[in-house]
């Protein structure tokens, strides 16, 4: 077998800091081919790759997309299955959505690594760029529900699964649908507990619960949240949702003690001035 040289986990996961799909579309197109030179430095180095993926490849490094997109046409006329087609219509679609922003050209050959054989090496990274194409590039997001969704069904990542059940319950938020967010939310503590977007769910529940007016909700999840999150950057945004809730449950004190706390550590002091003098004046207090 020929093996298969993989840029995406490489990018995605190394670089994971600055870029995802979201913002690697907004990056240069140099920023991406230098990635893609470093890894294939490092990966080539010892491996026998098909001498005509890699010369395609090459040209595609030096940026000449067109010609890139030549050869591996051409290595598809030659290989109609296999892992050399397989890798062929992929790169076809990084080179397409990547490098010359043309997103629904390049969905299509993804859409056809999957056809072709969606457990390829490549199936699951074809699969998440179609997702995050649909979501973030075609703003579809009641499709790209359905791409994330084939993420976690298709294929056996339990580690990535968490991340793709976040994406689900924040695009459900974006949709405003805070009932079915609050449930994918759910979804991801129970199954992936140890995903890295735990802390943050956590955090999403509880504002989640104070936009529903579940205060009850807000106070016990609170508590528990600060018992295992207890440095939690999330902590100051927390404690301006619990004053919030005093405050609707008319503990007045309870609640100006809780905002005026958040002096000079809340984000929005504007906000929280106002809340302060709001309830000064509900409690009788001269500003």
């Amino acid at each position: 077998m020929v093996p298969i040289l993989k840029t995406s986990d490489f990018i995605l996961r190394n670089f994971q800091s600055v870029i995802s799909i979201k913002n690697i579309t907004l990056y240069p197109q140099k920023f991406f081919l230098a990635c893609l030179t470093i890894f294939f430095l490092v990966s080539c180095d010892g491996q026998n790759v098909d001498p005509m993926i890699q010369k395609a490849i090459d040209e595609w490094i030096k940026g000449r997309n067109h010609h890139a997109i030549e050869l591996f046409k051409a290595i598809l006329k030659q290989h109609s299955s296999g892992p050399v087609a397989e890798e062929a219509l992929f790169r076809l679609g990084e080179i397409y959505h990547f490098s010359l922003g043309d997103s629904a050209k390049g969905i299509l050959y993804f859409q056809e690594v999957l056809q072709l054989n969606k457990e390829s090496v490549f199936g699951f990274d074809a699969q998440r760029y179609i997702a995050e194409i649909v979501e973030f590039t075609f703003k579809d997001l009641d499709q790209a529900i359905i791409e994330y969704q084939h993420l976690i069904n298709d294929f056996n990542r339990p580690v990535e699964n968490g991340d793709h059940q976040y994406r689900i319950a924040s695009i459900y938020y974006k949709k405003q649908n805070y009932e079915q967010a609050l449930i994918e939310l759910e979804i991801l503590i129970d199954s992936y507990p140890e995903s890295r977007w735990a802390e943050e769910t956590n955090f999403k529940i509880v504002e989640i619960l104070f936009t529903l007016n579940r205060c009850s909700g807000v106070h016990d999840k609170y508590d528990r949240f600060i018992i295992n999150y207890p440095d939690s950057r999330f902590k100051n945004e927390l404690d301006f949702v619990i004053a919030s809730c005093l405050e609707e449950e008319d503990k007045l004190k309870e609640a100006y003690d809780r905002f005026q706390s958040l002096e000079n550590r809340y984000a929005y002091p504007a906000l929280l001035k106002m809340k302060i003098e709001g309830i000064k004046k509900r409690m009788g207090k001269k500003p």
